[in-house]
């Protein structure tokens, strides 16, 4: 990871969370190792139940590992995930998350109305909203929009404050081609100013827009897409 110390980013070793199923123990993951840095489109793939999202789940601190260290770099060094304010670390949660008593415009600028910077990111907002192909539809609230077009309001609302750290998974699962390729461009951009992304994802199409890719499986990452 080129720059580490100076760039934003992140290193996890021997990552190891077990869940308890029964009298069953599930090792949802199983010593990961990865690091990304800022400026790198990590993608990462694999079946679900791999371990994916929970793997999101500890490095976004909605979660916490059993074992083994998460180190943040760079700017963000010495704070642990928790810690960590949305223009530092955003993430993209299949749940979406969206609050349904807001418009999609006023969902994109939550995170900026919370950190007190909204007329600063009210440009930023409205760029994300016309390249995202939802302009037209700012103001509907998302039961008023399809599953498709409510993903894409979230991966606006985690790009409106250019986070250091960008987590997103399966951001183009309810996409067309067209809507999926304009969302990898925005995320593929971010990364351009200087972002650490890392992508959950099955869309083939954004493993080869990845600077890399890692595969996962019963907890496990390799080197390469699956084959």
């Amino acid at each position: 990871m080129t720059g580490a110390d100076t760039r934003p980013g992140f290193v996890a070793r021997g990552l190891v969370r077990t869940f308890t199923r029964g009298a069953e123990t599930v090792p949802a993951l199983a010593g990961a190792d990865l690091a990304v840095g800022g400026g790198e489109v990590v993608a990462l793939a694999g079946p679900s139940g791999s371990g994916k999202s929970t793997l999101l789940a500890v490095l976004c601190g909605w979660d916490t590992a059993d074992s083994g260290t998460l180190t943040y770099t760079g700017p963000l060094a010495g704070r642990a995930p928790a810690e960590l304010s949305w223009p530092e670390l955003a993430l993209v949660p299949q749940a979406l998350g969206l609050v349904a008593d807001l418009s999609l415009a006023d969902n994109v600028l939550l995170p900026a109305r919370l950190a007190r910077d909204l007329a600063g990111a009210e440009p930023r907002g409205r760029q994300l909203l016309e390249e995202l192909g939802l302009a037209r539809i700012a103001e509907r609230y998302p039961h008023q929009t399809s599953l498709g077009e409510q993903q894409r309001a979230a991966v606006a609302r985690a790009l409106v404050l250019d986070p250091a750290v960008l987590l997103a998974d399966e951001p183009t699962a309810h996409q067309d081609r067209g809507h999926a390729d304009a969302l990898l461009e925005a995320i593929a951009a971010q990364a351009g100013r200087g972002s650490a992304v890392l992508l959950a994802t099955h869309d083939e199409q954004a493993w080869h827009r990845a600077d890399r890719v890692l595969s996962m499986r019963d907890g496990r990452l390799g080197e390469g897409a699956p084959a």
